[in-house]
């Protein structure tokens, strides 16, 4: 299955981006059943990485974490919000911790209508992911408009449909109109930003027009 996403062009026009060690809370709280939830990550095809699914019990829903995805183009630094999407952080956090996203590319480039470039296929195909899915995290998103929902700066995971997340995410280098159907989990800083707009900024291979001309490849991924 193929990941996407859906771009909002204009009212009449749609254009897709297709796809298919411990975490350090910057404000760490006590876990109890107050503050944890419960997660589903059923299988969903093979994995093109083996890597485990991450813990569904006792996951927190407060708190920050901090995430740096080593790119060759230079470090991007994400914060990530565990209350906005808990599930999503971890399962982030569990395949970083499995070295699942270690020596990928990213595969796609979208540098027209959208701003974005995306991310966590080891395979490079656009259709890989890490062996299960899971639910969309969108209340903090669901009442914006598609100019709101997606600033410059955001990390949120690409799908091929409702409730579809996997591995997959892509970076928002400047402002993207999007209908907020894509779960939001972090957000990078100023200089990450640059990094990824340093990137976008080379331009897409004419041959496929999907590929960055750049290389974007991560080479680690250090949480805390």
């Amino acid at each position: 299955m193929r990941i996407r996403v859906f771009a909002l062009l204009s009212a009449a026009a749609l254009i897709s981006l297709s796809a298919c060690g411990d975490a350090n809370q910057s404000n760490p709280e006590p876990v109890t059943a107050e503050n944890t939830t419960t997660c589903e990550y059923p299988p969903a095809g093979e994995p093109a990485k083996a890597v485990d699914a991450p813990p569904t019990a006792g996951v927190p829903t407060q708190g920050e974490v901090t995430v740096t995805l080593g790119l060759t183009a230079g470090d991007v630094t994400i914060t990530m919000d565990r209350a906005k999407a808990p599930c999503t952080v971890n399962s982030f956090v569990s395949l970083a911790e499995q070295g699942y996203y270690d020596d990928t590319v990213c595969h796609r480039l979208t540098d027209y209508g959208i701003f974005v470039l995306q991310c966590g296929d080891p395979s490079a195909s656009g259709m890989g992911g890490p062996g299960y899915s899971y639910a969309d995290e969108l209340e903090a998103i669901e009442d914006l408009s598609p100019q709101e929902a997606y600033p410059a700066g955001t990390v949120a995971m690409a799908n091929a449909g409702p409730d579809t997340n996997g591995s997959q995410f892509f970076l928002v280098y400047a402002d993207s109109t999007l209908d907020p159907d894509y779960t939001i989990f972090g957000t990078m800083d100023q200089a990450g930003t640059d990094v990824v707009g340093g990137i976008a900024a080379q331009g897409v291979d004419a041959g496929d027009q999907t590929s960055p001309i750049a290389e974007a490849k991560i080479t680690t991924v250090s949480l805390g």
